[in-house]
């Protein structure tokens, strides 16, 4: 059985983008959870591999243009990505002819919108993040006591670093810090070891460190659940520009536009604030790098001589958009 890929980014944040809907017959859940491993493994994987798979089918709410499933590079299935989503709501939009709609997702439905484009060639979409919570129970955080964590230190992991832990609606804890711990060692390692067995996050987090660069900009580096550190990770950027106007309101403010650079790239944000409901405002390319043929049978075993690949000149565009960015 042939399938058809598109191998996407958001900010450097790579994936595998697959549209169940054009498939002979539904995959199953070991069938994904393998085809998510062989594809995106970066030593061994097509294309030298990626940071997830997405799924794209079709949505079970009425008021939906379609439905993203995110799976992890280990095959474990996340509840969010917002890099990931604005590629979907870019092939959704192409598919259906439409620049704003909605995207059903494992939470809720998020709306999305075609934005101006970064630069020549470079697409681009807004894309709603939320719900945002800090509650320890939809964070499945266990430290004692604790119903929330916002900016305190946590002795389990740091006697100096501050922590808030958010879900956006996927867990982060994030910690601001100066521009010599965000390049350290630390954030390995607190994130290796609540991503591993422990008693406070058993399900894993994401883990981030963010520097504060000037009034609206900022500078996000994350180790991501199930898949390690990455270029870019589109909550946590989301989840960090939230807490800088929340925490530093000399940096930033609700509705205000924010730059928030990365090690792929760069996104705009635009925290918001209605009593006590918090959401974000993701904005950022949508790059589609190549046009995938291969069989299934072939790829669970991790053979791809016979892929047909169709490349498209959107990651050059995207590279001279980078090379832009001074920040």
């Amino acid at each position: 059985m042939d399938i058809q890929l598109i191998k996407v980014h958001g900010s450097g944040n790579t994936f595998f983008l697959l549209d169940t809907t054009k498939l002979p017959r539904q995959l199953t859940k070991s069938e994904i959870v393998a085809l998510t491993q062989k594809l995106t493994d970066h030593k061994n994987g097509l294309l030298g591999g990626a940071d997830g798979l997405l799924l794209v089918g079709d949505s079970q709410k009425n008021d939906a243009a379609g439905r993203m499933r995110v799976i992890n590079a280990d095959g474990s299935e996340a509840s969010m990505c917002g890099n990931g989503l604005r590629t979907v709501a870019r092939y959704l939009a192409q598919k259906n002819h439409a620049e704003n709609f909605e995207v059903e997702t494992m939470y809720q439905n998020l709306h999305v919108q075609k934005a101006q484009d970064l630069f020549t060639g470079v697409s681009a979409f807004k894309v709603e993040i939320s719900p945002v919570s800090f509650a320890a129970q939809d964070l499945k955080m266990h430290f004692k006591a604790k119903d929330q964590v916002i900016d305190e230190i946590l002795p389990e992991l740091s006697d100096t670093l501050k922590f808030t832990a958010v879900a956006v609606p996927n867990p982060h804890l994030i910690s601001f810090v100066d521009d010599a711990t965000l390049q350290g060692p630390k954030l390995e390692r607190i994130a290796a070891y609540l991503n591993g067995e422990n008693p406070y996050f058993p399900e894993g987090v994401n883990v981030s460190f963010v520097n504060l660069r000037a009034k609206d900009e900022i500078f996000v580096r994350t180790y991501e659940r199930g898949v390690g550190f990455t270029n870019a990770c589109g909550t946590a950027m989301s989840a960090s520009s939230l807490l800088t106007a929340r925490l530093y309101p000399e940096y930033a403010n609700f509705d205000d536009t924010l730059s928030v650079y990365n090690p792929g790239g760069m996104v705009k944000t635009v925290p918001h604030k209605d009593g006590n409901r918090y959401w974000i405002d993701l904005i950022g390319n949508a790059t589609f790098q190549d046009y995938i043929t291969l069989d299934l049978s072939a790829a669970l075993k991790q053979d791809f001589t016979d892929v047909e690949v169709q490349k498209t000149t959107e990651q050059k565009q995207y590279l001279q958009f980078i090379q832009t960015i001074t920040k």
